[in-house]
């Protein structure tokens, strides 16, 4: 996915930018970026790979020269980041999180207009820089950003680092999100709010979907208020998001824990104790045993919080090789019992079917699985949580392909609970993983565990349901054009 943070203070802040930004380092391992402004030495940037070190070892002896009182910097599982930028808004610099599904068609459309790309990132067109050179083509900043809104399908938050401020603006659907943080001469903006309070910032609040403000280091100024519809990802909640972050004031723990104890409570399978699949399965593991009844158990533990997310390297030999590296199994409690594991999703299925082979040679009598999301039944095209390519390489559709001859066949069947289609799914996918039973949480109780409407909530990977920022823009423009009409007449 990605994460940034930036910060403009009354005093030097390239400590505050270089510790928030590490706290963001969960969300992705490819690349980092970081840049500040100081108006007699300008925009220092520095760009590292993070593909085989991490965010500190890289960017710490970098420190001294970060010379300024704001900077922005980002973790990025996609493009080379910050872009520096030259135009008639003045120089900047421009941090996202984003995925722009219809890249290539704006690259080809502003080519057409002869505007040319100098940042390129594995021979392909840098999406930051699109985002740049749209934002260019406003009159102001707001302008840009809002053309933006009304180009890309997919997502886009970010910030811009200016020489009067910085401008954050959260993506027109709220898939993604930004929080705003301040203390005593200085404010903030980050996609973790965990960033936060090691750094003693407050929270202020969340931006709205859209909503874009200017930080200084003694205000927030709203440049444009929020739109009216939010789809906000679920993701958050069920895996990527840390454990002590808040999204819309909702903590990501807490969530799992309430939507494990639902589980739990409507669970009757008969098992010695319950164990997380660390990290993000732990919060889900502690709920379902307090809603079970039944004890929670450290079965297995992750050996260091330096492995990479498993799913994050390009090659599936080297995700199963991490993926069995970080996780020890924990032979004397596994022995002679029959055990509940609780993960947050199944995606290609290949981590967890390793994983269980694991625990029957450690003695498992019985391994039961229960994830916190329901079925993958589509893939994502909004936010990047996954490094699969094609619906394809979900264990869901290859499933259905061999079940009807056609992977997109009676979708609306295998997603929905109750229907003989969905639990020939389920079981199938318990069968090829070698599981005593498989369980997944429904979209109502997640829903209900996070507490905001489903039409606030995106949870198109399971039900295939979300809308375009370019499409709810375009609606929401027709509507203030229609609106203005009405006052003139």
């Amino acid at each position: 996915m990605g994460g940034f943070f930036g910060t403009i203070s009354k005093r030097p802040c390239a400590t505050d930018l270089f510790y928030g930004i590490d706290y963001n380092s969960h969300l992705g391992t490819r690349r980092a970026g970081m840049v500040t402004f100081d108006p007699e030495k300008g925009f220092t940037r520095a760009i590292h790979s993070l593909e085989r070190s991490y965010f500190r070892t890289k960017f710490e002896e970098d420190l001294p020269k970060f010379i300024g009182n704001e900077g922005i910097g980002v973790i990025s599982d996609t493009d080379p980041q910050p872009i520096l930028i030259n135009s008639h808004l003045g120089r900047y610099a421009v941090v996202t999180v984003a995925k722009i599904t219809n890249l290539r068609e704006i690259a080809d459309e502003l080519i057409d207009q002869r505007i040319h790309f100098s940042e390129m990132s594995s021979n392909n067109i840098n999406p930051t820089e699109v985002i740049g050179l749209l934002i260019n083509m406003g009159d102001t900043f707001v302008d840009g950003i809002n053309l933006v809104y009304k180009k890309i399908k997919g997502s886009c938050s970010m910030l811009i680092l200016t020489e009067n401020g910085i401008i954050a603006a959260r993506d027109y659907m709220g898939r993604t999100p930004i929080v705003i943080g301040h203390k005593k001469g200085a404010y903030a903006a980050t996609t973790e709010s965990s960033a936060f309070p090691n750094l003693d910032y407050k929270v202020v609040r969340d931006l709205g979907p859209g909503e874009i403000v200017r930080l200084t280091s003694d205000e927030m100024e709203v440049l444009q208020k929020p739109a009216k519809r939010q789809q906000i990802c679920s993701f958050l909640w069920v895996y990527y998001g840390f454990p002590a972050s808040d999204y819309l004031g909702i903590n990501a723990e807490a969530v799992r824990e309430e939507s494990g104890r639902r589980m739990g409570e409507e669970d009757t399978t008969e098992a010695d104790c319950v164990c997380g699949i660390p990290d993000s399965g732990v919060g889900h593991a502690l709920g379902y045993a307090d809603g079970r009844k039944i004890p929670y158990c450290r079965a297995v533990l992750k050996y260091t919080p330096t492995w990479p997310r498993s799913f994050t390297p390009s090659t599936q030999e080297r995700r199963a090789l991490v993926a069995k590296m970080k996780l020890i199994p924990n032979r004397a409690i596994l022995d002679g019992r029959r055990v509940v594991f609780c993960d947050d999703s199944i995606v290609r299925g290949t981590q967890l079917r390793d994983n269980v082979r694991t625990f029957y040679e450690c003695g498992a009598k019985e391994v039961h699985a229960r994830i916190s999301c329901p079925p993958l039944i589509y893939g994502c095209e909004f936010v990047n949580f996954t490094s699969s390519k094609s619906d394809m390489e979900l264990i869901t559709r290859r499933i259905i392909q061999d079940f009807e001859g056609d992977a997109s066949a009676k979708l609306d069947l295998y997603k929905t609970p109750g229907t003989p289609e969905y639990r020939r799914l389920v079981d199938e996918i318990a069968r090829r993983l070698d599981l005593t039973t498989l369980e997944f949480s429904k979209i109502d109780t997640l829903i209900e565990s996070i507490g905001l409407p489903k039409e606030c909530v995106c949870t198109h990977c399971f039900d295939g349901t979300g809308c375009h920022p370019d499409i709810a823009y375009a609606e929401d423009e027709k509507a203030r054009n229609e609106e203005v009409e009405k006052l003139r007449n």
